[in-house]
């Protein structure tokens, strides 16, 4: 099968952003491309048709590639917990968990033959694989192990181009160093070098690029300026570890930053609203006076509970909803706002009963049995009737803890969607939870919740009749594409691949 692989320096090199480019790029000259990553640790994991689990990230590069994403496209899929272990996903299905220190061992064997069926069932299905490493391809303790980087190329017998971060300083030797830690067949296989994130011309490294092109015998490809804005893959710890920002946009939104924060592509299409601020918060932050305050997802949802309690953050946000603040919780963050949490297993790592931030009348139960499957929802909250898809993703089942029919508050909370298990709402529509991820990608859904937000604030409302985030979503891929191909020249790539440019 034809396959190119994007490798990297480091982490946060420029990999999937380029992968998400590549497959943009090529799939408009006609080709039938889908990405692949052979193994990945992520915080943000997207849910196929099938039900599958795999990184967020190639999900959007599928949809780059114009093609639905599937499971085998990311075969091995690892979501860090905190306690030092790691969720394990094989070919979208749980496979349980694993320690930390010698995971790569652990799975080798198993998670290899998940390699090889995937890319076996891809092949048959497509003309060109687009893959992408993970972290280095040069990490000497964990080389005989990777089932990312160049075994994969090497299998493959894939022309690779190795990427560099020219931000962070001392390019040309990470990419020197690289090179030089590769055996000479991998080695021989890195047909191509970008740099990424010069923030200046070309003309300026000139000389420099020619010396590196002089000693490795491998073309520089492209010199890539910082394009982060028009770039919806996955984002890095760094973009949410950022002061929370001073705006003038009139609605402001608080995302708690938890420890184990996961799925935070959930508030993309919040992020993309113009008269919308989303600040990520840190539990040791003021909350501040936001106009509304979102708990996101979690890896580890009792431990992030213990954390919210240990830092105050819990009563913040407690003594935020007692004075008529709206709050959203979107999975763990939906099992936080409950009255207890119990994992009678020890699944998450911390057995026992936990007292919740008791903001719904709400009970959870972590089992090791992990829900994973797309969904298609009516709303009844905001509005009546509005279509909603997404997906679930999590290892609790939550219950309402429904009052006796006497009680004055029977009628105060109600089920957000025509599927009551999906989440609830609170009368007064300033208390909401959801095993929804996703939520936020339904134009009219997500501008009639944010109408109520400007209603309290006396603005107007924003139009409803507006297309889900996935139309804008395109947009940004063509404009991140069209980007990409003024500085990236692929001929010798192609050429290899012996594809006619």
């Amino acid at each position: 099968m034809r396959a190119i692989m994007v490798v990297g320096t480091s982490s946060h090199a420029g990999k999937s952003f380029l992968v998400t480019a590549l497959c943009r790029l090529l799939a408009r000259k006609g080709w039938r491309v889908c990405p692949f990553k052979g193994q990945s640790i992520v915080r943000d994991a997207y849910v196929t048709p099938s039900g599958g689990e795999i990184g967020h990230a190639q999900a959007i590069q599928a949809w780059a590639a114009g093609v639905v994403p599937q499971m085998e496209m990311n075969p091995i899929v690892l979501r860090p917990q905190g306690d030092r272990t790691f969720q394990t996903t094989l070919r979208g299905r749980s496979a349980g968990q694993v320690a930390e220190a010698d995971c790569h061992q652990q799975i080798y064997d198993v998670g290899w033959q998940a390699v090889q069926d995937s890319l076996k069932r891809l092949g048959e299905e497509f003309d060109l694989l687009v893959c992408e490493g993970h972290g280095s391809p040069a990490e000497v303790a964990i080389k005989d192990y990777d089932l990312a980087n160049m075994k994969i190329a090497t299998h493959l017998k894939a022309p690779a181009i190795l990427v560099a971060d020219v931000g962070r300083g001392g390019v040309f030797a990470h990419v020197i160093g690289t090179l030089e830690l590769l055996t000479p067949d991998e080695r021989s296989l890195i047909k191509g070098i970008v740099l990424n994130q010069f923030s200046g011309q070309r003309s300026q490294i000139q000389p420099d690029i020619d010396w590196l092109q002089e000693r490795t015998g491998i073309p520089v490809l492209g010199v890539i300026p910082p394009m982060a804005p028009a770039n919806p893959g996955e984002p890095s710890l760094a973009d949410l570890e950022r002061s929370p920002k001073a705006s003038a946009n009139p609605i402001s939104i608080a995302v708690i930053r938890l420890p184990r924060i996961s799925n935070f592509t959930d508030f993309d299409p919040l992020d993309a609203e113009t008269s919308v601020t989303v600040n990520y918060v840190g539990l040791k932050d003021s909350l501040g006076y936001p106009d509304a305050v979102i708990l996101p997802g979690s890896k580890a949802v009792i431990a992030d509970l213990i954390a919210l309690e240990r830092t105050g953050m819990g009563d913040a946000i407690r003594n935020y909803a007692a004075a008529g603040g709206t709050v959203l919780g979107i999975c763990g963050g939906f099992q936080l706002m409950g009255q207890m949490i119990a994992d009678p297993e020890g699944v998450e790592g911390h057995e026992g009963r936990y007292k919740g931030l008791d903001l719904l009348p709400l009970k959870t139960v972590i089992t090791g049995k992990k829900v994973a499957r797309q969904r298609l929802a009516t709303s009844k909250h905001p509005q009546m009737g509005l279509p909603v898809i997404g997906y679930e993703v999590h290892q609790g089942r939550s219950q309402l803890v429904r009052p006796s029919e006497t009680d004055a508050e029977a009628s105060i909370y109600e089920a957000m969607f025509d599927d009551p298990n999906l989440g609830v709402v609170a009368s007064s529509q300033l208390l909401w939870g959801t095993y929804l991820h996703g939520l936020f990608d339904n134009g009219p859904w997500r501008r009639t919740w944010l109408n109520r937000l400007r209603k309290q604030r006396g603005l107007s409302s924003l139009p409803t009749g507006i297309s889900n985030y996935r139309e804008q979503r395109e947009v940004i891929l063509d404009s991140l594409a069209d980007m990409v191909d003024a500085y990236l020249d692929l001929t010798p790539l192609l050429q290899h691949l012996e594809i006619q440019h």
